[in-house]
């Protein structure tokens, strides 16, 4: 008869993932606790709402993952960022409907599982989640031997966040005159990576550690920075100020993004001299030979988030967010559309 086998012999460690656990505990203490029941471990996580200051509470819910970009993480073995972007790709999708974050999951996938690494990530979701104000409340981590090549892994969130039904920001109010407001982003964020390494490492066979004057750090380091997270921004300037619109420019650009919360009686005209576009899609553009109109629906070109408010508050607004050392620029206007007219233009 043959030596009896434990699962541990297929390649998944219990034992391991329970000392994970255990940490996850410390860390997850760590991310604010308003509302939190218990602690993480049990089958599901448990949140209790106040509603004390909401009359007809609306839940938010987005789920995400970081794409890609991931890829550049296992190529600098560099993990502590990586969770940021993952919450910033969850909360900043609530935010724009007005939605505070309540809590937040995640799921991460491995080959075998690395105590270390997986320590990293989580470490970079609770401080995502300390920037949004919202509590890491439970999660999975998965170890599935024979899917995922050494050294690499899988990631992805979900987070749920609350808005009165009054208070939602839909785009509904959004009409001609109206001004656009660009919030500056922290570099690529996390869209378009797949383009970004066929453009720098299978085209121009850059490594991660090829160093740019213009960057001023290495590429790697570069392309890892954090997506911005807008939460604590966006939630002073709609606490008392009209805001009528909001755009979380990820994927498709500012062209694909900004037709979703404008009206189709609207058109946004985007003025591409607004601000200075960042060295890092200056660079991706030469070296790709890229089109402006695919950077456009591509990449956010230095525009992480678009603010929609009516005109005569728009000065308020910029000189709130000057006040909160938010670098943010007039990028355009609203105005009415004519049939068949596109919704996103830019002069």
């Amino acid at each position: 008869m043959s030596n009896p086998l434990t699962y541990a012999d297929s390649g998944v460690d219990i034992d391991k993932a329970n000392r994970l656990v255990d940490r996850i505990k410390d860390i997850a203490r760590s991310t604010p606790r308003t509302g939190v029941m218990g602690e993480i471990g049990g089958f599901g996580g448990l949140y209790s709402l106040n509603l004390s200051n909401v009359s007809n509470p609306v839940l938010v819910s987005s789920t995400d993952g970081v794409g890609t970009k991931l890829k550049i993480a296992f190529m600098m073995d560099k993990h502590d960022t990586i969770g940021i972007d993952l919450v910033a790709m969850c909360v900043n999708d609530i935010i724009v409907q007005g939605a505070k974050p309540l809590f937040f999951l995640d799921y991460l996938a491995m080959g075998s599982l690395n105590n270390d690494v997986a320590e990293q990530i989580l470490l970079g979701i609770a401080k995502g989640c300390n920037e949004a104000g919202c509590a890491l409340i439970g999660g999975e981590t998965a170890e599935m031997p024979g899917l995922y090549h050494d050294g690499e892994y899988d990631l992805s969130g979900f987070s749920v966040g609350i808005v009165d039904n009054d208070k939602i920001i839909d785009g509904s109010y959004i009409r001609n005159g109206h001004k656009l407001i660009g919030l500056a982003s922290s570099g690529v964020h996390s869209n378009g990576f797949s383009l970004v390494r066929k453009i720098f490492f299978d085209t121009c066979k850059y490594t991660v550690n090829t160093k740019f004057d213009d960057l001023g750090t290495t590429l790697g380091e570069e392309l890892l920075k954090p997506t911005t997270i807008y939460v604590p921004t966006i939630l002073s300037l709609i606490r008392d100020l009209p805001v009528h619109g909001l755009v979380h420019i990820t994927g498709g650009g500012i062209d694909e993004n900004i037709i979703r919360v404008i009206p189709e009686a609207c058109k946004a005209i985007v003025h591409k001299d607004a601000w200075q576009i960042p060295p890092i899609f200056q660079m991706l553009q030469k070296e790709g030979s890229v089109p402006d109109s695919e950077m456009q629906r591509t990449f956010n070109n230095g525009i992480g988030m678009v603010i929609v408010v009516p005109e005569k508050s728009a000065q308020e607004v910029m000189d709130r967010l000057g006040a909160m050392d938010g670098q943010a620029f007039f990028i355009g206007e609203i105005e009415s559309r004519k049939n068949n007219e596109k919704q996103t233009q830019w002069v």
